[in-house]
C-alpha cells in the first residue's frame, strides 16, 4: 500500500505549523553587519592606504629595502666570482 500527501503551503506557514521560530529579522540583522564588515575592510584596502600601512616611513623605507636588495645581489655575485676563479684553477 502506498500513501501520497501534498501539502501546498509556503515556508512562513510550514514553520508556523511546526513551531519553529521567524528567523528572518535575525538573518536581515547578520547580513547587515556583514556587509558592514566588508565595507570597512573594502576601505583597508585602498592603494593608498596599503602603501601606507607597508611602508610607514614612506619612501625612506622604500630607499633601505632596495639598499638591502642591492647589497644582497652585490654580495651574492662576489661569492660566484671567488667561487668560479677556484673552480677553474
Amino acid at each position: 500500500m502506498k500513501i501520497n500527501v501534498d501539502i501546498d503551503c509556503t515556508p512562513e506557514e510550514a514553520r508556523a505549523f511546526l513551531g519553529l521560530p521567524e528567523v528572518g529579522p535575525m538573518q536581515t540583522a547578520v547580513m547587515e553587519k556583514v556587509q558592514e564588515r566588508l565595507m570597512a575592510n573594502l576601505a583597508a584596502m585602498d592603494p593608498e592606504t596599503l602603501f601606507e600601512t607597508w611602508l610607514p616611513a614612506g619612501l625612506q623605507g622604500l630607499e633601505q629595502i632596495q639598499k638591502a636588495f642591492w647589497s644582497q645581489f652585490a654580495g651574492g655575485q662576489r661569492a660566484g666570482d671567488k667561487t668560479g676563479d677556484t673552480e677553474k684553477e
